[in-house]
C-alpha cells in the first residue's frame, strides 16, 4: 500500500469517527430507538426509516458517490483515487451532519413523505457513507455509459416505487412543488 493509499484510508476512518462523534453531540441516537438493528426497512412511511442500516434512499446516497467520482474525476485527475475517496467521504460527511441539524430536519418535516423525520440514527448514517463509497467504488470500475445506467436505474425505480428519489428530495428541497406532493401523498401506506 503506497503512503497516499495509507493517509488515505486513514483519513477516511478520522472522518467517519467525526461523523459519529459530532451526530453523538448532536444528540443523535447510535440505533433505532426501537432496540433492534435491521439490515433493510422497506416501508416508506415506517418510523424506523432512517434509523436502520439500508432503506430506499440508501440508493440517493450510493448516486451521491457516483456523481462525487464524476466530479473530483474532472476536477482533480491527478489526485490518487484513494485520495479523491477521502474528499467525497468528506463531502457526505459533511451532508449527513448538516441533514441531522435542526434547521434541515424541519425543512424536510415540510416534504409530503418526511413529515414525521427525526433525523437519523448514527448507525443509518454510518451506512449512508459507506454506500455512498460504494457508489463512488462502482463509478470507478463501471463505464461511464453504465454508471449513468446505473444512475437512472436507481432514479426511475426508486421514484416509481416509493415516490420519491435524489432528484425529488433536492428538488423538494428547494422549492416545494405541490403537483410532486400530491403525487408522494398517494404512495402506498
Amino acid at each position: 500500500m503506497t503512503t497516499s493509499s495509507k493517509i488515505a484510508v486513514f483519513l477516511i476512518a478520522a472522518i467517519m469517527v467525526i461523523q459519529a462523534t459530532v451526530l453523538h453531540l448532536m444528540g443523535r441516537v447510535w440505533i433505532c430507538t426501537c432496540g433492534t438493528i435491521k439490515f433493510w426497512v422497506g416501508d416508506i412511511w415506517s418510523p424506523e426509516l432512517s434509523q436502520q442500516l439500508f432503506d430506499w434512499y440508501t440508493a440517493s446516497h450510493i448516486v451521491h458517490g457516483i456523481l462525487f467520482y464524476g466530479l473530483l474525476q474532472l476536477l482533480l485527475p491527478k489526485v490518487p483515487v484513494l485520495l479523491r475517496l477521502a474528499i467525497a467521504a468528506g463531502l457526505e460527511v459533511s451532508w449527513e451532519i448538516a441533514e441531522n441539524s435542526p434547521a434541515v430536519i424541519e425543512a424536510y418535516r415540510k416534504q409530503a413523505l418526511a413529515a414525521g423525520y427525526t433525523g437519523d440514527s448514527i448507525l443509518n448514517s454510518l451506512s449512508d457513507t459507506v454506500s455512498m463509497m460504494t457508489g463512488f467504488a462502482i463509478a470507478r470500475l463501471l463505464s461511464w455509459k453504465a454508471t449513468v445506467a446505473l444512475v437512472l436505474a436507481l432514479e426511475i425505480g426508486v421514484g416509481a416505487l416509493v415516490h420519491d428519489n435524489l432528484t425529488l428530495n433536492v428538488l423538494n428541497f428547494i422549492h416545494r412543488f405541490p403537483a410532486i406532493e400530491a403525487w408522494q401523498q398517494r404512495a402506498q401506506r
